[in-house]
């Protein structure tokens, strides 16, 4: 008779690890022991310092004070990403949060706005049809309104914060929550002869962990789901050539945006982030086409105000695990994969494994069944995060330099080729499935912001009262203009809300 999970150790701390304590025990309470073991003497990756929406229902699910929460991680609000140079030299374009329009989803509107362009009653600027975009040109922030009447029920907001703070904030919580955390390097990872299963780890002042599941948060080396189960890795950098970058931060500068920024250099980008007390910076670029040196320069002729630190290097290659699970062993955060940090998505990564986790929780059987479903669950979540990245580099018109004539040329998915050919044929949107982070919302900004305008429509909408539909549509630009209007500046309204960490 299978026998419930009595104790689970997440192998590495950092966010993915801290992160994975926290829902774990919040969830488990005491019916399993969760027990981290990580090392001083291995440092963590710690440059990802944005996020997506979903991070405030993960705050919420274990149980989080928001203001405590951002005093304690120097965090600020992100309303979207603003991208400079990407689709043309010279153009900017904003991704924003929420929806275009005045409801959830954008079957109507969008077709509708087509039907409007098409007989020149409209401007081109989908941007004025979208609070957070709105809200991110003004330098003006706030919450969500849960009440659907309000027009603040169309503003969502996720967060930019210093990783390392938030890993230590999360250690805090769940050591006094009753996580215990080890410390020590792992040396040997020791398997049961008869099925392969992870059965103890030995570390190197010689004690032994065991655990029923484990959960390997160990960065790129994938200790245990690479290192000791072999699992496999699936190669994406033809589709994604980045595979270096420099991180640094630089002193702050005031007013702080409520957008991540994305600027297209040469061989790749550059991301600017800011916090309450810095401004995180990192070039990620492609040394195929730029070297280290040149790319770290580039980097630090960049900055906002005097670098705070030397660069650091990092290196890596985009792709994702086989199998995110194998036997009693669940790989998280970057030892799962990596896509890249265009789009924020490698917190988000780690939350939805965690949740899936949660769905599909095993016991002493670990069904093959249960198994192969996660897997097959969280690989589809993360084709579809790859494709609407590779997207950035396939809509480009730009052929200025080398390394944007091979992104504007390389083979895309088929999956990508056919979302793209629907929407430039007649500006479908659609969703592949629940499981689908990116809304039609997400890919209707990308495109048409990089250029991929549609050549037809859907012919239905022609027969709308069109006065009535161009009435609507100049409301919703006139109500999102006032409301962002009485909406405070950025950093005002953290102050306000006890939001500010202390100087």
């Amino acid at each position: 008779m299978a026998e419930p999970i009595k104790s689970i150790l997440i192998v590495g701390g950092g966010t993915a690890g801290w992160m994975a304590a926290a829902a774990l025990n919040r969830s488990l309470g005491p019916h399993c022991k969760v027990s981290l073991v990580e090392s001083d003497d291995i440092g963590i990756v710690g440059v990802g310092e944005a996020t997506v929406p979903p991070i405030r229902d993960f705050n919420a699910l274990i149980d989080l004070d928001e203001a405590e929460f951002m005093r304690e991680t120097q965090a600020t609000l992100k309303l979207g990403i603003e991208f400079v140079d990407w689709g043309i030299k010279g153009k900017t374009y904003l991704h924003p949060f929420g929806t275009f329009g005045p409801g959830p989803t954008l079957a109507e509107f969008q077709q509708s706005f087509l039907a409007l362009r098409a007989k020149g009653r409209i401007a081109d600027d989908i941007e004025a049809y979208s609070l957070c975009a709105q809200a991110m040109k003004a330098g003006r922030a706030g919450l969500r309104d849960p009440d659907p009447r309000s027009p603040l029920s169309a503003l969502f907001t996720a967060y930019h914060f210093d990783a390392g703070l938030y890993a230590r904030y999360l250690r805090k919580v769940c050591e006094g929550r009753g996580v215990e955390r080890l410390e020590g390097e792992i040396v040997e990872v020791m398997q049961r002869p008869e099925d392969g299963f992870v059965d103890r780890v030995r570390l190197k002042d010689g004690r032994e962990l065991t655990a029923d599941l484990f959960i390997d948060c160990t960065g790129f080396r994938g200790l245990l789901i690479e290192g000791a189960l072999k699992s496999g890795f699936e190669d994406w950098s033809h589709w994604l050539p980045m595979n270096r970058a420099w991180a640094v931060p630089c002193e702050r500068v005031s007013p702080t945006t409520p957008f991540t920024r994305s600027t297209a250099r040469d061989a790749g980008w550059q991301w600017r982030i800011a916090l309450q007390h810095r401004t995180g910076n990192g070039h990620v670029y492609c040394n195929d086409y730029v070297d280290d040196d040149t790319a770290r320069q580039v980097l630090l002729d960049n900055l906002d105000g005097p670098a705070l630190a030397e660069p650091r290097p990092l290196r890596f290659t985009t792709g994702r695990r086989m199998a995110f699970w194998a036997k009693n062993v669940v790989a998280l955060g970057l030892s799962s994969g990596f896509i890249e940090p265009l789009e924020s998505t490698s917190i988000h990564m780690v939350q939805s494994g965690i949740y899936r986790l949660l769905q599909h929780f095993p016991d002493s059987r670990f069904s093959p069944v249960n198994i192969e479903a996660y897997n097959r669950r969280l690989g589809a979540e993360v084709e579809l995060i790859r494709d609407f990245v590779i997207l950035h580099y396939h809509a480009t018109q730009r052929d200025d330099t080398p390394f944007w004539r091979h992104a504007a040329a390389m083979p895309i998915p088929d999956t990508l080729r056919q979302r793209v050919e629907a929407f430039r044929d007649r500006g479908l949107l659609y969703q592949s499935g629940a499981d689908e982070y990116f809304s039609q919302g997400s890919w209707m900004a990308v495109m048409y912001g990089q250029g991929v305008v549609p050549v037809g429509r859907n012919p239905l909408y022609d027969f709308q009262a069109l006065d009535q539909v161009q009435a609507g549509f100049g409301q919703i630009a006139k109500g999102w203009r006032d409301t962002v209007a009485r909406m405070p500046m950025h950093d005002d309204f953290l102050k306000a809300r006890g939001m500010w960490a202390a100087t």
